[in-house]
């Protein structure tokens, strides 16, 4: 499988990663490329981990990105950046919320949130770290920290020949189009 690329989109359940595959599927699609996407839900319904695999290519014959293998890690969350990074190249690329969101286990105190995620994803991988929420804020909601982070991801691998502003408007419900698109711009321009 040479001239592949995988992405590992990662996040808790209901900050849009299934959504940002979808648009990152739909555009390499559009361009040509044979891709594969693998979506993990685990307990998402319930704050849990998500994690989405897309690989792409000339020819793809598995969705599946093994350990040491994934170009890029979207993370929309910061500890579950660390908890895939062992799923990342040596020379891959993290694109990082800087944004917590506690589990349930340090939402009831049983444990808490671990320091330094941020700081040991930067010793060992590239890294772009966005304070995707801040951003998403200034364009009107949170709810559009995904696509400020797919547009910091498409920056960071240098994927600028796809329209990616008229795929999200294919993509996402007509209602978020226009603040999707801000998003994008935003993320696009924070990275």
């Amino acid at each position: 499988m040479k001239n592949t690329k995988s992405a590992l989109l990662v996040g808790v359940g209901g900050q849009g990663a299934i959504l940002t595959a979808r648009v990152l599927v739909n555009g390499l699609m559009q361009a040509g490329f044979d891709v594969k996407m693998s979506e993990v839900h685990g307990m998402s319904q319930r704050g849990g981990s998500v994690s989405t695999q897309v690989h792409w290519g000339e020819k793809v014959y598995s969705p599946v990105i093994g350990k040491g293998a994934a170009d890029i890690i979207v993370a929309f969350e910061k500890m579950e950046a660390v908890r895939y990074a062992d799923f990342l190249k040596p020379d891959g690329i993290a694109v990082i919320n800087d944004y917590e969101l506690p589990s349930s286990t340090i939402a009831a105190g049983l444990c808490q949130y671990p320091e330094g995620c941020l700081e040991a994803m930067q010793e060992n991988f590239s890294c772009h770290i966005l304070n995707a929420e801040a951003i998403a804020k200034s364009l009107g909601s949170s709810k559009c920290m995904n696509i400020v982070l797919f547009g910091g991801m498409v920056k960071a691998l240098k994927m600028d020949a796809i329209d990616w502003e008229r795929v999200i408007a294919e993509t996402v419900p007509p209602k978020f189009r226009e603040l999707n698109l801000s998003a994008y711009r935003a993320g696009y321009a924070a990275t």
